[in-house]
């Protein structure tokens, strides 16, 4: 029975992948040693620095969801604020297809999704190319000896340095601790500004619609497992 499931699960994680590949609002690297992108048309698309310019075709400010999974935070941020532009990024395509395929339905031209290691980000991207980011419930590493994976270790601060604009703004949500106190040392490790700060959310009261009525698949779960939502703003300058 379970090898059956698996079957199924597998099947249909394919469905979704080759699905998502029709995209037109979905780029993808899919050699992860070859910095190049293709489209929904299997053709090489050079986007870096020209976003705006090919793919949206409307000079606005540009917000990335990191490690986005399903995408909420760009599906829901894309409607919210049609003056500005949004990209998911992950490295798992059938995660991405829900995001994109809503956005796509719903006809929300300024959201698009790409499919590649984060540490890539620079291949795609110019310097200051980047306004804002978005790191909701990534992964926290706990073992000490993975900390540089962590989507806020210095490595990874470095990389956004080199595609973000010097005032660029840091948003950071997660249940986990670790990663939370992490966050705050890599903070005060460099003397960023914090603008803000905040522990458990949920029970502060804190009013901010984007932290409290976008909710993730796996904030659902953490909430109603009792878990604490924690969350910081902060810049790289």
């Amino acid at each position: 029975m379970h090898k059956f499931l698996d079957k199924m699960a597998g099947k249909d994680k394919q469905r979704r992948f080759d699905e998502m590949s029709t995209f037109s609002n979905v780029y993808q690297n899919f050699d992860f040693k070859v910095p190049e992108l293709k489209n929904n048309k299997n053709e090489i698309v050079d986007l870096k620095g020209k976003w705006n310019e090919i793919h949206f075709k409307k000079n606005q400010p540009i917000t990335l969801e990191l490690a986005c999974g399903k995408g909420e935070y760009t599906v829901a941020l894309s409607a919210r604020f049609p003056k500005r532009n949004f990209i998911g990024v992950d490295i798992k395509g059938a995660r991405i297809h829900d995001g994109a395929k809503k956005c796509l339905t719903a006809e929300q031209e300024n959201a698009a999704f790409l499919r590649t290691r984060i540490e890539l980000l620079p291949e795609f991207f110019a310097a200051e190319e980047v306004s804002e980011m978005w790191i909701v419930f990534s992964d926290p590493f706990p073992k000490d000896r993975h900390a540089k994976h962590r989507l806020t270790s210095p490595f990874f601060l470095d990389v956004y340095r080199k595609i973000c604009k010097k005032d660029c703004i840091i948003n950071v949500k997660t249940d986990s601790e670790l990663l939370f106190d992490y966050t705050l040392e890599m903070i005060a490790e460099q003397k960023l500004p914090v603008y803000i700060m905040e522990r458990d959310i949920y029970k502060t009261g804190y009013e901010n619609e984007l932290l409290t009525e976008i909710q993730t698949f796996y904030e659902k779960q953490h909430i109603a497992d009792g878990r604490k939502i924690n969350y910081v703003q902060f810049s790289l300058n």
